[in-house]
């Protein structure tokens, strides 16, 4: 069955362009033009993901990503945006977007981010790899997608469930930035890897007691992060 995207943009050249890219990749395409009609499709259309503009109508896309994870709606989101100031990706990381793009954009690059995303979602779990780890209070369970906290059930979004099970299937190694953009993007990322940052912090926020001491996923300064149980933390953290 093909995956379903919903492209939301304003400007009806950039709609069209994107939709013949992604339908000749062979995607099943509907395309919006304000933040409103984004929850007018989801019933009806059920995308699997959504490519988003930052400005719109009615809605913007920070609006539009922050109200969707509020509803507790996981769908893969990858932003658009014209602005080049990082606060503004950053501000679409920070609620719930998945990746960003800045325009101008090459749309063939669109779309192996996009597949990229998917053979994330699909290789998860590997057949022949661990599908559960408990470190300290912390329970991972890669079939089921599921954390836990001390028994309690953990809201994570999509990326962010699959950079902690990357983690914990590294857990003790020192990873750089660009091996988890690598290993959790599944693309080699050119330019701001603020985009790991972001998503650590999130996850901090969610299973650390104290995202500011962590007893989990510890910085190492200059190079990158590591998984730790509480036993082993150390004070090299930022």
């Amino acid at each position: 069955m093909r995956k379903k995207i919903l492209v939301v943009d304003d400007e009806p050249s950039i709609s069209m362009l994107i939709e013949f890219n992604l339908k000749l990749a062979g995607f099943d395409v509907r395309c919006v033009s304000d933040g409103e009609a984004v929850f007018d499709m989801l019933k009806p259309f059920r995308p699997d993901l959504i490519v988003l503009d930052l400005m719109l109508p009615k809605m913007d896309g920070i609006q539009v990503c922050r109200e969707l994870r509020k509803q507790s709606n996981a769908v893969p989101i990858v932003m658009l945006t014209a602005l080049q100031d990082v606060t503004d990706k950053i501000a679409g990381l920070d609620n719930g977007a998945d990746d960003y793009m800045t325009k101008p954009f090459s749309p063939q690059e669109l779309v192996s981010r996009i597949q990229a995303i998917f053979r994330r979602v699909q290789a998860l779990p590997g057949a022949s790899e661990d599908t559960s780890f408990e470190i300290g209070k912390l329970n991972v369970k890669a079939e089921q997608r599921e954390v836990y906290i001390d028994n309690k059930l953990v809201d994570l979004t999509p990326k962010e469930f699959e950079l902690l099970l990357f983690l914990c299937r590294h857990k003790g190694k020192v990873l750089s930035r660009q091996q988890l953009l690598h290993g959790v993007w599944d693309y080699h990322f050119l330019g701001d890897t603020r985009i790991v940052d972001v998503h650590i912090s999130h996850l901090r926020d969610k299973i650390e007691q104290n995202a500011r001491t962590p007893e989990y996923i510890m910085t190492v300064r200059n190079v990158g992060y590591k998984l730790n149980g509480p036993a082993s933390a150390e004070s090299n953290y930022a």
